[in-house]
């Protein structure tokens, strides 16, 4: 690997080169992380309808949002007919502060949910399904904050015939905290009626337990980093 094609790789922006049938020929780190969110045929679709017409390259605004991925730009070049290249620019991240020891305690996270699933129950005609991981240790959290956010979420969700619970720690996913890595666990509410009204609220409470929200049609899913002590 050369000088430049390390550049690429370790670009903050997702870099994917298809050929002429839409085969992955190449992508860089981030790239690889978001094809875990969106599927290559879709994303080759993507770098064709943005295309120029004639050969060249050609940068789009846009406002792009594949799960914890968000894009304001996309920049699609091709030079021949037989490989197409796609570099998708990402807004800046959400700044996570250090947790002081004055803001979080390590709680049991399940029972957290339980409380919060006992509290929404009556207030609800839909059956509460939990799928949950058992293997996660006591969280460090903000229990107040935490608790306000699931309420809320459970109660967009609250005209659903089911909510479900998912909690897994997201394999290979990790967030920085002062230059320091940890692990993301996530939890997914999912229901068929879902109210999407007023969203920004809901991810800005996020940010005060150092998470973020992924929504969905019919799912909102909240990522914790894992931090134990």
């Amino acid at each position: 690997m050369d000088f430049y094609e390390k550049f690429i790789e370790y670009d903050y922006n997702p870099f994917i080169l298809f050929n002429k049938n839409g085969k992955v020929m190449s992508v860089n780190q981030e790239a690889q992380y978001l094809l875990g969110y969106i599927s290559s045929h879709e994303l080759y679709q993507l770098a064709l309808s943005y295309a120029s017409n004639s050969y060249g390259f050609k940068t789009t605004f846009v406002n792009l949002e594949y799960g914890r991925y968000k894009f304001f730009a996309v920049c699609v070049g091709y030079e021949n007919d037989e490989e197409i290249g796609l570099r998708l620019y990402r807004y800046p991240e959400l700044k996570i502060e250090t947790i002081e020891e004055s803001d979080a305690d390590l709680v049991n996270i399940y029972a957290l949910i339980d409380l919060c699933i006992s509290a929404n129950a009556t207030k609800s005609k839909a059956k509460f399904v939990k799928d949950i991981d058992p293997t996660l240790p006591e969280i460090k959290l903000n229990t107040e904050r935490f608790i306000k956010l699931l309420n809320k979420i459970f109660d967009r969700f609250k005209d659903s015939d089911q909510i479900k619970i998912k909690l897994h720690i997201n394999i290979g996913e990790y967030i920085k905290i002062r230059d320091k890595k940890y692990t993301l666990f996530a939890i997914e509410i999912i229901g068929k009626r879902f109210d999407k009204d007023d969203i920004e609220k809901l991810k800005n409470l996020a940010k005060t337990i150092n998470s973020y929200l992924e929504i969905e049609s019919n799912k909102i899913t909240l990522n914790i980093p894992m931090i134990t002590s």
